[in-house]
């Protein structure tokens, strides 16, 4: 059994499969590949439309897709992942067919844990658009009460109890995706830390996602308000989230980084002009240069997990509205790795925790899974720095 230096755990996407809601909206047949295959290059020299290699344009109701995937991680030193998991309330659930697969056949024989993906489903959140009908509902996010807490936990729960289940402190670890958006995140977390130990487990491990510098900040009776970021230090922003009663975060450092790496006025200022001239050329950051500001000193806190990111081009889903990473090599995202490791190594090894972002968000142009351009060099970056 080979030795980690520390525990990286993958996002993983599971919108890799038809479902009716997005035939609905979408067409027949919709699938993240939808978006993935019809990108087109924004500009010369732009990595688009990226093609998988080893399991082509896969479709996660096959288990042997599924095995493969895990074979791929174990081998690039990945612990386990970290499946995006989608409850709106009332037993309303999306794309949950993958993990239920692989949580009844006890197949793959690799950890996993969940993240609440706690947001609404829109158009926006798979392609957006400017004209009408950008803001089509798919499935509102909704937050019916304790008894719905209640049901959720009990949905939860074999999984919970599954010896796969990956574990911090001996207690199942379960991530919200949005702290913010939970109006009753207290209640929701002291409901399941008491069911936890009726049924038998040490508790519940909670961490909540959060940006390394934010605009917003939660005041004492829970109303919100505007601030400048701070870039210098995000420990303002870790303890607010905190504060709610998390056990830990996972921290991500990508608008951190996109202010730092020119004027941060500017920077504000591009991103609000694109939302409303899509005429504009997308921003493009070198990645290279953009790593050297992705970790916050306070990242170095026992408990915040940071985040690396092996590329960033969301063009697939949204054109030129967003900032794209031109330079994202092999290479440059080992430096990534390394740089986190540095961030971590000091940590016991049980919050030695590193979230890679992501295995397989191919329309994000955010993954490590091998394309026809880099073969396996995302996974062998991960190797290299991680597996003793």
């Amino acid at each position: 059994m080979e030795k980690m230096k520390a525990r990286v755990i993958a996002y993983y996407l599971p919108q890799f499969h038809p479902i009716p809601e997005n035939d609905e909206v979408w067409g027949k047949g919709f699938t993240e590949w939808t978006n993935v295959a019809k990108a087109k290059p924004l500009f010369r020299g732009h990595y688009q439309p990226r093609i998988p290699a080893d399991l082509g344009f896969y479709d996660l109701r096959l288990p042997e897709v599924r095995e493969q995937q895990a074979e791929m991680a174990r081998e690039a030193g990945v612990e386990g992942f970290c499946y995006w998991h989608y409850w709106f309330g009332n037993g309303k659930m999306l794309l949950e067919r993958p993990f239920e697969e692989v949580l009844a056949s006890g197949k793959p024989d690799f950890p996993f844990c969940l993240c609440w993906a706690n947001h609404s489903w829109t158009t926006k959140t798979w392609q957006k658009g400017h004209g009408s009908n950008s803001r089509t509902m798919i499935a509102e996010q909704l937050y019916p009460g304790e008894e719905d807490d209640v049901s959720h936990f009990n949905y939860c729960l074999a999984a919970f109890k599954d010896p796969r289940y990956i574990t911090v402190e001996g207690k199942p670890l379960f991530g919200v995706f949005e702290p913010y958006l939970h109006p009753s995140v207290e209640r929701f977390m002291a409901t399941w830390r008491r069911l936890a130990e009726e049924n038998g487990l040490k508790g519940i491990y909670f961490y909540g996602i959060t940006k390394a510098t934010s605009t917003v900040h939660i005041e004492p009776d829970g109303s919100f308000s505007r601030q400048l970021p701070d870039l210098k230090s995000s420990a303002d922003v870790y303890r607010n989230v905190l504060s709610r009663g998390f056990d830990g975060l996972n921290s991500t450092g990508q608008p951190r980084a996109e202010m730092l790496y020119g004027n941060m006025y500017l920077n504000l200022i591009n991103k609000t002009l694109h939302k409303y001239l899509p005429i504009l050329p997308a921003q493009r950051y070198d990645y290279a240069k953009l790593i050297k500001n992705f970790f916050a000193p306070e990242d170095s806190w026992d408990n915040i997990f940071p985040s690396v990111y092996p590329q960033w081009d969301r063009s697939p889903r949204v054109g030129n509205d967003e900032g794209l990473y031109v330079n994202a090599t092999p290479e440059n995202f080992e430096k990534h790795m390394r740089d986190a490791l540095r961030v971590v190594e000091k940590k016991d090894f049980d919050h030695r925790i590193i979230f890679l972002r992501s295995w397989n968000e191919w329309a994000e142009g955010n993954y490590v899974e091998p394309d026809l351009k880099y073969g396996h060099g995302f996974l062998d970056a991960i190797r290299n720095v991680v597996v003793e």
